[in-house]
C-alpha cells in the first residue's frame, strides 16, 4: 500500500502518525489513570495488561505480517527488539521526571516481578532456539507454553500486589498509585472501557503504519533484517510506548508508566508465539541466528539492569536518571553497533 510513495514522502507520513500516536497515547493515558481507579484494578495491571496490548497491536501485526511472508529473521529480530527498545524508554521516560530517579519512585513489587518474569520467558526461548528443532503441525510447543505461562504470571502477578509479600521501603520520593475517585466518578466504568477501546483503534491502527513506513525506510537502506528489526521496525512499532510512558509519567502516573513498558515488555514476547504459527516453514525459534540470541542476551542484560536500578533506587544520578538509565543507555547504543558489524 505504501511501497509507491517517494521516500520524502514516507517521512513524512511517519513523523504525522507519530504525532497522531502522541496526541491519542495522551488521552488514552489519561483514561487508563481513571480506569485504573474506577475499576479498582490499579496502574500496574491497566499498564501492563491493558495499555501494554494496545500498545503492542502495530508490533504484534509487523512479526506476523513478516512471518507469513517467509522473513523469519526480521520477524523474530522485530519481536525481540522491541523488547529491547522499550527497555530503554524507561530511561527516556526518567528525563521527563525531574523530582528523582524514575527506578526510585516507581519500585513496586509489581514491577520486579514482571521484570523476574520477562527474564524466564526470554530463557525459555533460549531453549526453544538451542534444543533439537520440534515442531507439530509446523508450531513449536513452546509457543503455546509461552501463551500459557504469560496468563498464569499475570494472575499471579495481580494476586501479589493484593497479598504482598514484600514491599519497597517509602521514602518522601516514593510515588503512590492515587485511589482518590474525584475524577473517574464523573465516568461509568463501560464509558471508559469505550474512551479506552476507540483511543486503541487510534493508536492501533497508526502504529501499524507506522510500521510499515518504518519497515519501508529501513529497507530501503540496504540494512540486514536483524538490524532492521532490532533498530528499525522494533523501534517503529514501540513509539506508542514511548508516548504512552512519557505521558504518564508527565502526569504523575509513575507506576502506569513503568508497567506500561515492563508489563507491555512481557506481553511482547508472545508476538513470538504469534509469528511461530504464522511461519509455514517450520520453528521461528530455529529459524533465528546468532544475531537473534545477542538480541536476547542484550534484552535479559537490560532487563536485569533495570531489576538492579528498582532494587538499589539511587534518588538521583547524571541528569537526574541514575546510574541504570544512564547504562542501559549505553549498551543499548552498544548492543546496536555490535549488531550492525555482525
Amino acid at each position: 500500500m505504501l511501497q509507491p510513495l517517494a521516500t520524502v514522502w514516507l517521512l513524512a507520513l511517519f513523523c504525522l502518525l507519530a504525532l497522531i500516536v502522541a496526541l491519542a497515547g495522551t488521552r488514552l493515558t489519561r483514561v487508563a489513570d481513571r480506569l485504573a481507579v474506577a475499576t479498582g484494578w490499579g496502574e500496574a495491571v491497566v499498564g501492563a495488561v491493558l495499555l501494554g496490548g494496545v500498545t503492542s497491536l502495530s508490533g504484534i501485526t509487523t512479526s506476523v505480517t513478516a512471518a507469513l511472508e517467509g522473513q523469519a529473521e526480521l520477524s523474530f529480530s522485530n519481536a525481540v527488539g522491541g523488547i529491547a527498545a522499550q527497555t530503554v524508554f524507561i530511561a527516556v521516560a526518567d528525563l521527563f521526571y525531574r523530582r528523582a530517579n524514575l527506578e526510585h519512585a516507581s519500585a513496586s513489587l509489581t514491577s520486579l516481578m514482571q521484570g523476574v518474569t520477562l527474564i524466564g520467558l526470554l530463557g525459555i526461548v533460549l531453549l526453544a532456539m538451542t534444543a533439537p528443532p520440534l515442531t507439530v503441525w509446523s508450531v513449536h510447543p513452546v509457543s503455546p507454553l509461552l501463551l500459557l505461562l504469560y496468563i498464569l504470571s499475570t494472575r499471579y502477578i495481580a494476586y501479589a500486589g493484593e497479598h504482598p509479600m514484600w514491599q519497597p521501603v517509602k521514602t518522601d520520593d516514593t510515588v503512590e498509585e492515587d485511589s482518590s475517585v474525584d475524577e473517574s466518578e464523573e465516568f461509568s466504568v463501560a464509558g471508559l472501557l469505550g474512551q479506552f477501546a476507540v483511543l486503541g483503534v487510534v493508536v492501533g491502527v497508526a502504529g501499524y503504519f507506522i510500521a510499515q513506513s518504518g519497515l519501508l525506510l529501513a529497507e530501503r537502506s540496504g540494512l540486514s533484517q536483524s538490524f532492521v528489526g532490532a533498530l528499525g521496525t522494533s523501534v517503529a512499532t514501540s513509539l506508542p510506548e514511548l508516548i504512552v510512558a512519557i505521558s504518564a509519567v508527565r502526569r504523575g502516573a509513575i507506576t502506569l508508566a513503568v508497567s506500561n513498558i515492563i508489563g507491555g515488555n512481557t506481553f511482547d514476547l508472545l508476538f513470538l508465539c504469534f509469528a511461530d504459527v504464522a511461519l509455514r516453514e517450520g520453528s521461528l525459534y530455529h529459524a533465528g541466528t546468532e544475531r537473534q540470541l545477542f538480541i536476547i542476551a542484550l534484552t535479559i542484560l537490560l532487563t536485569a539492569v533495570f531489576l538492579l536500578g528498582l532494587l538499589f533506587r539511587q534518588h538521583d544520578g547524571p541528569a537526574k536518571i541514575g546510574w541504570e538509565s544512564s547504562l542501559m543507555i549505553v549498551l543499548f547504543v552498544a548492543g546496536q553497533v555490535v549488531l550492525y558489524f555482525m
